[in-house]
């Protein structure tokens, strides 16, 4: 189990980044764009930049749902490895079975 300080600090980033994110992205459009003047690029990139840190999606860690395990962490299935053999020892998990030979 992850501490829970971690765990409560890896949430306040995601919200973060859910709160600034359209404002991030329209930013983020004008300081790529090549047919808006240097200026008001510059002035974008400066607006960007002053937004907080934590409200970058990159900073948001991808933590299993049930231990709050930082590696090992299955995309799809949204748990770590450890997490996932415990379910599908328990049988919880269905058309999983573990694998013995």
């Amino acid at each position: 189990m992850a501490k829970k300080s971690a765990i409560q600090r890896n949430n306040r980033r995601a919200r973060l980044a859910a709160k600034h994110a359209g404002r991030r992205a329209r930013l983020k459009a004008i300081a790529c764009d090549e047919t808006v003047p240097q200026e008001e690029r510059f002035a974008a990139r400066l607006k960007l930049a002053e937004l907080p840190r934590n409200s970058a999606p990159s900073r948001v860690r991808n933590r299993c749902e049930l231990s709050g395990r930082p590696r090992g962490y299955y995309r799809k299935l949204r748990m770590s490895r450890i997490a996932l053999r415990e379910l599908a020892s328990r049988g919880q998990i269905p058309g999983m079975v573990k694998s013995s030979w």
